[in-house]
């Protein structure tokens, strides 16, 4: 595998140094090198930057993250809970042995589940005490970190039990410690702390009696002392500033999911069941809590409502519960649960994918546009302030979802398309449809861009591999590739819709990734398509990278930036706001495969090729920032006339790089994948940028 290796020591600018290229092999950025290294002279590419013709400014929801209810997903990376099942949606039994959840501790028949007055949901256990043996309940494979842990226990039971918790951290003396729980008959919730003196990931808390009669436990709860809000402290840390906005809670999750489920105290929100995933769903991280999380994340909330199984009735109250006045039924009952202020939120997502049959609740595209035209009016009853974003669907993204078949209003005929290709105007173009019986009840559309080093085959129908032999900035174009057909599909639609001329309606990426690619192969993809929205941000305002949690690595108890992180960091800190035009006299190659699906009429990317270089000046225009994108094992040098634009002679220079092609960032790991900053003579009119490298340089207007 090609590697990149770091220099050992600062060259001056002008310093031609030796490279093996034909190895694969480059020199990058010294960490505490004060210049850029120069490289070997390669084919040079010209390119003219005028920051007279710009775009509308890059908008920082474009930087925005997805998060959803994918099986415990939320509750691994961001929520602090150590405990699973911790409301007894399971029975406490010996059943799936790799299944997370509580134990027998001692006799297990002793162990019984009752279901005649839980405390919450269907069952509760309850444990029949002896007098010559500790019984009751435990976990085990808990990810403990050396520190304090809160928590609490909801219990009752008979007079005169013994009951202790106890957390253990290892096998030796002194490795354990145990808080005695004063029963009482009713259910009493009863505080737990504890001082975990080692790491460890096979912690165990267990809950256990002994005398006569039984105890009962109702929920229990176990999280680090320095959580926030319930939070993780460490991977809020790293988040914050980050994104700028997060959806939530779907995603597909959101279509099976009730929001008041999820709301009022934790301890007595019922598990229920996640159908979309077949998982135990324990409604802990709700509507009030993923709003907190915003607020500490410094970032705008896109709550997304339920049109699957959900009703217009349930999203308008959702609405009343955010937004509405304490003195409104919700609002009144957000204020008991301990937000007395209305949360203000004004991006709404309207459903997720109900074009896809296998979304919970599909319906066919004639019906479930009477449905978000209910949902749309009874939420702006509620609130006509806020910003309805429609599920959308472009043919180019209908096209690679392979829909089986619609069914025509007119003639009530099921419609098999007689292309795999979705044409313009069909009845098979969502957007179309939206556009035409949806006017006016919406603000926004929504797009889902999966890019993937796979192509999507219009003869086949499906995704296949391509030769071994493709270029790395090939296979990395793919996802950019799918954003620029969006970008000629809303073209199409223009004619027949001027107010997607009038700039009143926009779009909003909000589910996007590279997927199928690891490493730095992932990255180079991520930024392509980072530069295509750039690009497109006279209609693309929003954009939610899929996972949010994916800009990390974590175990149970650490976290770090993962190479996707390090890279959001540093286009969200460095790449400036209001997009530049570029020209150049090296055009991206002509398409290997005919227009459709993800692949546009045009390639993707600036006529620079084989270098993606985007150019943007900063707020207040005193600053051009260029980024380039090096998916190759060269040194590609850039002439670069920035036509209008007197630089000052000192530049710094941002140099995103990995120890090799597959370098990635794992917790508890050194980082492969880092940033390299470095001073550049920004009077010179070539740009070397090293291999298998990202760049954002910054020049200052002199």
């Amino acid at each position: 595998m090609d590697s990149i290796s770091p220099e050992s020591s600062g060259i001056s600018r002008r310093t031609v140094i030796q490279a093996s290229v034909a190895a694969g092999l480059a020199t990058g950025l010294s960490a505490t090198a004060g210049t850029v290294a120069a490289y070997a002279d390669s084919p040079g590419i010209q390119a003219g930057i005028d920051v007279s013709k710009t775009n509308d400014p890059i908008q920082k929801y474009v930087y925005g993250a997805f998060i959803e209810h994918i099986g415990t997903l939320v509750y691994d990376s961001l929520w602090s809970e150590v405990l699973s099942d911790r409301k007894f949606f399971y029975p406490v039994d010996t059943q799936n042995p790799t299944m997370k959840k509580w134990r027998p501790v001692g006799t297990a028949t002793a162990i019984t589940m009752d279901t005649t007055t839980p405390y919450v949901g269907e069952q509760s256990a309850k444990v029949a005490l002896s007098r010559s043996e500790s019984r009751g309940i435990g976990q085990t494979g808990l990810g403990l970190a050396a520190k304090g842990y809160v928590g609490r226990v909801v219990i009752a039971g008979d007079p005169g039990t013994h009951v202790i918790a106890t957390l253990t951290w290892g096998d030796g003396p002194g490795q354990s410690q145990s808080v005695t729980l004063a029963v009482k008959k009713g259910w009493t919730t009863i505080p737990l702390r504890f001082t975990c003196r080692a790491a460890t990931t096979a912690g165990k808390l267990e809950i256990t009696g002994t005398g006569s009669g039984e105890f009962r436990v109702g929920a229990a709860s176990l999280m680090p002392a320095d959580n926030v809000k319930g939070f993780r402290k460490d991977t809020i840390d790293l988040l914050r500033g980050m994104g700028g906005f997060w959806r939530f809670p779907g995603g597909n999750f959101v279509s099976g999911h009730d929001w008041q489920n999820a709301i009022g105290d934790p301890d007595l929100r019922a598990t229920t069941f996640d159908y979309d995933r077949n998982q135990a769903q324990s409604n802990d991280v709700g509507t009030d809590e993923f709003l907190a999380m915003c607020d500490l994340l410094d970032t705008e909330p896109y709550p997304c409502v339920n049109t699957g199984f959900g009703s217009a009735r349930e999203a308008a109250l959702m609405v009343e519960y955010v937004n509405g006045a304490p003195d409104t039924p919700m609002g009144a009952l957000r204020s008991a649960n301990g937000h007395h202020k209305p949360y203000g939120v004004k991006y709404w997502a309207v459903g997720n994918e109900m074009f896809g049959f296998w979304q919970l609740g599909y319906m066919t595209p004639a019906h479930y546009m009477i449905k978000h035209n209910l949902f749309a009016d009874a939420m702006r009853k509620v609130d006509p302030s806020i910003a309805i974003v429609a599920v959308g669907g472009f043919p180019a993204s209908m096209t690679v979802h392979r829909l089986p078949f619609y069914i025509d209003p007119s003639s009530r005929q099921i419609v098999q398309p007689t292309k795999v290709k979705v044409e313009y105007g069909s009845l098979t173009d969502w957007n179309h449809r939206l556009l035409t019986s949806s006017a006016g009840k919406f603000d926004i559309i929504s797009e889902h861009c999966y890019g993937t080093t796979q192509r999507f085959d219009l003869n086949q129908g499906k995704y296949i591999n391509v030769s071994p032999a493709e270029s790395m900035v090939d296979s990395c174009r793919r996802g950019a590739n799918y954003i620029k057909s969006v970008r000629e599909n809303w073209e199409l639609y223009k004619p027949d819709f001027p107010e997607l001329e009038q700039n009143q309606i926009k779009v909003s990426i909000d589910e996007w990734g590279f997927q199928n690619a690891s490493g730095m192969k992932q990255l180079f993809g991520l930024a392509m398509m980072l530069h295509e929205m750039f690009r497109a941000s006279d209609f693309i305002t929003m954009a939610a990278y899929t996972m949010g949690t994916s800009w990390l690595s974590y175990n149970k108890t650490d976290s770090t930036y993962s190479g996707a992180g390090v890279l959001f960091k540093l286009y969200r800190e460095r790449f400036g706001v209001t997009p530049v035009a570029i020209t150049g006299n090296s055009p991206q190659p002509t398409p290997g495969w005919p227009a459709g699906g993800d692949q546009p009429s045009v390639n993707a990317g600036s006529p620079t090729y084989p270098v993606d270089m985007m150019a943007a000046l900063s707020e207040d225009g005193r600053t051009l920032t260029v980024a380039t994108v090096n998916a190759t094992a060269d040194v590609q040098n850039v002439s670069v006339d920035l036509a209008g634009f007197q630089v000052r002679p000192n530049g710094r220079l941002w140099r995103l790089t990995g120890t090799s092609l597959d370098a990635t960032n794992r917790v508890g790991q050194p980082p492969q994948v880092t940033v390299a900053e470095a001073a550049f003579d920004a009077r010179d009119s070539v740009l070397a940028t090293a291999p298998y490298s990202i760049e954002i340089r910054a020049f200052t207007r002199a």
